[in-house]
């Protein structure tokens, strides 16, 4: 699925530094505000341990994980949405992203300049949050005054249409993001098309020393941020955007020495694209045969014909059944002739809903 997370924040935070490290694309970073124009764009591969594990059960010909694509947007700074800094360029970057990343400095550092001069975690979160605000406000005031005419001439739709953008109004006028707004299906695609910033799901990336990232719960700036973050509804990573640089460049054993030396389980990377998944509602499947095994990117809830469309139109078209077993389940019984003399393959129709570490062979027709 072609999904795209946008990394924002103040100049000089560390997204590009982040950018770089996670997808090795070479995006410029320097130590200037607007160092960053053009928004550069890096796919990283996800890694998934059970992919591991598949691999030495099944003895593939190759292994083909699923990715997630990054995109580095310019800093934002105060008055971004009245064009500051470059900001109404960078603002319509925002909108072709599915979530955002954003990315807020806990570190000091006095070689590294501030663009408001001093770490604040809480005025920079409010800073680009109220900048998202002021533009979705500026969008949903344009669109309240030519749904109204239509109103009036008695369109039912617009109506309806109506009533949400005042609701919406109402919050980015308090300076609430519109996805504090309770919306259902049937009014989010009524509005889908205005692309509102605040409805897109966010989550914060604290960007730590290097020296901070195994306790980074004890810095006072992270501490703040996730402070902040609880009442918004939203998650925190702590990540160390210069540590990121060192562990991308280690592989295997090499890396999990690396980890461990630093007291850590996983990479901010493997954090940052679980909490990235968990925030787009996604999951993955696997294929697993001779020739490859795979992992497949799916929202979560997408049934058996959707999740094959995934890997071909037509496998969703000719949609016969998926014989499916739970990778604990393969795990548990050794192969996948063991999973089906245990009674754990199962096979299942169009109504079947995908879970998260499924193994499937789908069977078509067309």
């Amino acid at each position: 699925m072609a999904l795209t997370t946008g990394i924002v924040g103040l100049p000089n935070v560390g997204k590009s530094t982040l950018f770089n490290a996670i997808t090795r694309a070479g995006a410029e970073s320097a130590n200037y505000p607007f160092c960053t124009i053009d928004p550069n764009v890096g796919v990283v591969d996800v890694r998934d341990e059970r992919m591991d594990q598949l691999a030495a059960m099944v003895n593939p010909q190759r292994v083909v994980p699923t990715s997630f694509q990054f995109t580095d947007i310019a800093g934002l700074v105060k008055g971004a949405s009245k064009g500051e800094g470059l900001g109404n360029q960078f603002l319509s970057h925002i909108r072709e992203v599915d979530a955002i990343i954003h990315v807020v400095r806990c570190f000091d550092d006095e070689n590294i300049v501030h663009v408001s001069g001093e770490v604040n975690p809480l005025e920079d979160m409010e800073t680009i949050n109220l900048e998202l605000v002021l533009s979705d406000l500026e969008t949903v005031e344009r669109r309240l005054d030519r749904i109204a005419r239509q109103k009036r001439s008695g369109d039912k739709d617009a109506a309806a249409e109506h009533g949400i953008l005042e609701k919406l109004h109402g919050a980015l006028t308090e300076g609430h993001p519109a996805r504090s707004v309770d919306l259902d299906e049937d009014e989010r695609k009524r509005v889908s098309s205005l692309n509102l910033l605040t409805l897109k799901r966010m989550l914060y990336a604290a960007n730590v020393s290097e020296d901070d990232v195994a306790d980074a719960d004890a810095n006072p700036h992270v501490i703040a941020l996730k402070k902040q973050a609880q009442v918004e509804g939203a998650e925190v990573v702590t990540i160390s955007a210069q540590l990121e640089a060192e562990i991308v460049e280690l592989e295997g054993e090499e890396r999990e020495l690396f980890l461990e030396e630093l007291g850590l389980q996983s990479s901010g990377l493997d954090r940052l694209v679980a909490a990235a998944y968990r925030l787009l509602g996604l999951a993955t499947y696997f294929t697993a045969g001779e020739k490859e095994v795979r992992a497949w990117t799916i929202r979560q809830g997408m049934r058996a014909p959707q999740a094959a469309g995934v890997i071909h139109s037509d496998f969703e078209r000719g949609f016969i059944r998926a014989e499916v077993v739970g990778y604990n389940d393969l795990m548990e019984a050794g192969s996948m002739a063991g999973a089906r003399e245990k009674g754990f393959l199962r096979s299942e129709g169009k109504e079947y809903v995908v879970n998260d570490g499924d193994v499937i062979l789908f069977r078509f027709n067309v």
